[in-house]
């Protein structure tokens, strides 16, 4: 695709959140140029994670994240309804051993956040280690596919005229007479174009921008994350469940390569780091570079001990990711999005949010921004 000279909008990074703020701005009739690294769009963290739309029950211990979630959900739901998948029940289990939270705090938390929740039947019951377990509660949560969310996001970007360029790397961004100057490199060459607005939403390879540009290296702490993709016994089908909050686990459906992920508080994340502008090397070259040793087999052992069919669960495949976090969030396990609106340079904002639902959050930051914008 040519690329132009002048743009009003560049969005660095083409998953789900770059795609929305670049569908934004081109539909108010801005000039949008939309860089994605990779040959397709949402190949990354919008495709390797849980695929939970969350409605609010996974944060006890940060009520602001809990009813952010809880005005996000029905309208992602509403919105995306080709991707959603609800045809399995959702189960939240309370541990009774190292749990942050008990039974009867939980149901509280649910009430004060208005969420569904009642006490699972002796059947689901029966599933669980009743030594491991203080009580099971079912509960209102849905999973997303990730390619049918890439499918409609191409098809709104197409027609809201915005510029797809992939394979193409953004190198620098630099201020330059009165506005911003970006040197991209793609498959037919190296451009130097104009921008009124950059928007970095490279997710874990925020500061690798930045890094480059000669600005300033956002606070951020990196997990070498692996989600285990697994065939579940006939038992465990049409279900899901979450044991929490504490050094627990999660199954739940991956409905865009029709298995189950399996995480582990524990096991999940390989390790973990943060930058250091004097020796920095971009997460995503972090990521390549790692041997991913599957930890499945640790995962599976702990898990099993809470609920035993576990040990039926067959491996499939590994999806490995850079987690990406503001260091805020461990303390009380919050995930407020990041927006550094002329973040260095005027024109220049750095977004990053934490689930696929903080994308209302950081539109609805930019709406009440317009004079910035528009």
């Amino acid at each position: 695709m040519p690329i132009s000279d002048c743009y009003d909008i560049v969005v660095i990074g083409a998953g789900f959140f770059g795609m929305n703020i670049a569908e934004y701005f081109a539909r108010r009739g801005k000039k949008v140029l939309l860089c994605e690294k990779y040959e397709a769009c949402m190949t990354r963290a919008s495709y390797t994670n849980q695929a939970r739309i969350h409605n609010g029950y996974h944060y006890p211990r940060s009520v602001l994240t809990a009813m952010r979630s809880r005005i996000s959900f029905p309208r992602f739901v509403k919105e995306f309804p080709e991707c959603v998948v609800n045809d399995f029940s959702k189960y939240y289990g309370i541990g009774k051993i190292l749990s942050k939270v008990n039974a009867r705090q939980f149901e509280e938390f649910c009430n004060r956040i208005g969420a569904e929740c009642e006490e699972a039947s002796p059947s689901v019951m029966k599933l669980f280690d009743s030594h491991y377990i203080e009580k099971i509660f079912r509960v209102r949560e849905y999973a997303f596919d990730s390619k049918k969310l890439c499918e409609i996001m191409m098809k709104r970007i197409r027609e809201a005229n915005v510029e797809l360029s992939c394979s193409t790397s953004v190198e620098k961004v630099l201020e330059h007479n009165g506005g911003l100057k970006v040197e991209i490199v793609t498959e037919d060459g190296k451009y130097v174009i104009s921008a009124k607005h950059v928007f970095n939403c490279t997710y874990s390879n925020i500061n690798s921008v930045n890094q480059s540009s000669g600005i300033k290296l956002i606070p951020l702490k990196y997990e070498m994350t692996e989600m285990a993709l697994v065939e579940v016994p006939d038992e465990l089908k049409d279900k899901a469940f979450t044991i929490m909050c504490g050094p627990f686990f999660s199954l739940m459906p991956f409905p865009s390569r029709d298995l189950y992920s399996l995480s582990h508080v524990r096991y999940t994340p390989h390790y973990e780091w943060y930058d250091d502008r004097d020796k920095y090397i971009s997460p995503l070259t972090v990521c390549d570079l790692d041997k991913k040793e599957t930890a499945f087999h640790e995962m599976q052992f702990d898990s099993a001990r809470y609920l035993p069919l576990i040990r039926k669960c067959r491996y499939r495949d590994s999806l490995w990711e850079v987690k990406t976090l503001l260091p805020s969030s461990e303390t009380d396990d919050s995930r407020p999005i990041l927006f550094k609106m002329n973040y260095e340079l005027n024109g220049y904002h750095c977004v990053m949010g934490g689930k696929i639902d903080n994308v209302y959050d950081i539109i609805t930051t930019i709406d009440q921004n317009k004079e910035v914008f528009l």
